[in-house]
């Protein structure tokens, strides 16, 4: 993949992140197993599909900057390996230069 399309895909993906993280804050303090619906974290321009996980698990793929929460088939081979599934959902880690800006544009890496 070319770095460019990293690039992009890496930061398209960063902005869903930080989304996410603020669907997040409106429902804490909050148990763990409670669900709740975040957005796809993909890079594919329009994508709105929602993904339901608890907050556990979304917890989980935040401990790790490298890692997102997409809809099941919006990964994209070559740039992210799928690390875990759902029903409805993957977690994926960036790999290369999108890993190395996923680090950089984490929220809570501060």
């Amino acid at each position: 993949m070319s770095g460019h399309f990293e690039n992009r895909v890496a930061r398209n993906e960063s902005v869903f992140r930080d989304l996410n993280e603020r669907i997040e804050a409106g429902t804490l303090p909050a148990d763990a197993t409670k669900l709740a619906t975040f957005c796809c974290e993909c890079a594919m321009l329009g994508c709105n599909t929602l993904v339901e996980v608890t907050i556990g698990t979304y917890e989980s793929v935040r401990a790790n900057p490298r890692r997102f929460l997409l809809a099941t088939g919006h990964a994209i081979p070559g740039v992210e390996a799928v690390v875990q599934t759902g029903t409805g959902w993957v977690v994926v880690e960036k790999e290369g230069e999108a890993g190395g800006i996923a680090v950089s544009t984490d929220p809570r890496s501060g």
